[in-house]
């Protein structure tokens, strides 16, 4: 995507979500493999309110989805110690019981998964498995669990739904497949919809619709969203505030034009110059050298000061967010001094 072709959203509904309390409070979240030492994930701190949408964007292997997993407990409980608090409404969801985890599961957070092929069962009808997420919140009958489950397939742009109701995801191309997961997490009209790199296996066009779509659900319904991806472009157009990620830790947190226009941590800034748009014609594409270390290979300190140009001894110990400007956060001890690229020049 053309950098010039960025839409950020100033809309008022965007503005009032930032002035909001939290509907989702993730306080000093961390994950540890059972015999290493080394957090996976380390100190991961961000919140969503009502309406907002955030992305989470990063490399591979940044623990992009790994928080998102974490959020509603779906990794392994055995192997994985978590620590921290990740407050929903005001409640730890840490702290529930299984029962009542699934009563939040689906109801009151929904996900959409990356693979849609995998994430539906291919035995079942699409239209079976939406009404099934339905009526496993609410006492409905098969006969409206049915028909919610048609509403639900026509809101989110798939034609004929009666029809559509009864074929089995085989019979779907990718991009009606991940509708139909839109409309499995859609149907209890959640709170917050966490979606984790859904327009990956899809091509441009199809990639523009979904994100469309999640954009006008969003606005349209008040249901905040959670976008995990690693385009910068489908977050620009898409979130109101962007969080960086690099090797399990959360390294900038602002409103997306504040990352756009001003990076304050040189990994953001290096995100955004690798970006076809922005790169001189006919001259070389700008990378981040090096690649996202491991968990045996971890640096100390910060994270990202091996692959950094701007490192310097005093990045050899811990790094810290801190705030930078008004609703602007970033774990570089040097954003005072630094002058970083944006999306713009």
């Amino acid at each position: 995507m053309n950098i010039g072709e960025f839409q950020t959203d100033r809309s008022p509904s965007g503005q009032k979500a930032a002035m909001e309390t939290p509907l989702l409070d993730v306080r000093d979240l961390s994950l540890r493999i059972a015999g290493n030492e080394t957090p996976l994930i380390r100190d991961v701190s961000f919140s969503v309110r009502p309406g907002e949408r955030v992305g989470i964007v990063g490399e591979s292997g940044c623990g992009k989805t790994m928080t998102g997993l974490s959020i509603l407990r779906l990794l392994p409980p055995i192997g994985i110690a978590a620590s921290g608090q990740v407050l929903f409404e005001g409640e730890d969801l840490f702290a529930l019981s299984p029962g009542g985890l699934r009563a939040v599961r689906g109801r009151d957070i929904a996900m959409i998964f990356q693979e849609p092929m995998s994430a539906l069962d291919p035995v079942f009808t699409v239209g079976e498995q939406i009404a099934e997420a339905y009526r496993a919140h609410f006492a409905a009958s098969a006969t409206e669990a049915r028909a919610r489950a048609m509403d639900a397939l026509a809101r989110v742009g798939i034609p004929a739904p009666d029809k559509r109701y009864f074929d089995y995801p085989h019979q779907l191309s990718g991009g009606m497949r991940q509708r139909v997961m839109i409309a499995m997490a859609l149907i209890c009209s959640p709170k917050l919809l966490i979606a984790d790199e859904p327009t990956t296996a899809l091509d441009v066009t199809v990639q523009s619709q979904i994100t469309d779509l999640l954009r006008d659900i969003s606005e349209r319904t008040g249901t905040a969203l959670l976008f995990i991806t690693h385009d910068l472009g489908v977050v620009a157009e898409t979130c109101t505030r962007v969080i960086t990620m690099y090797a399990g830790e959360v390294v900038e947190d602002a409103p997306v034009d504040d990352i756009l226009l001003a990076p304050r941590h040189p990994y953001t800034s290096g995100l955004l110059r690798s970006l076809p748009g922005l790169s001189p014609r006919r001259g070389k594409l700008p990378f981040i050298p090096g690649r996202v270390p491991s968990l045996a290979a971890m640096p100390v300190g910060c994270r990202f000061r091996e692959r950094c140009s701007h490192a310097v001894p005093a990045c050899e110990v811990y790094q810290r967010m801190e705030p930078v400007g008004p609703m602007h956060s970033t774990r570089c001890g040097r954003a005072g001094e630094l002058s970083l690229m944006g999306a713009v020049h």
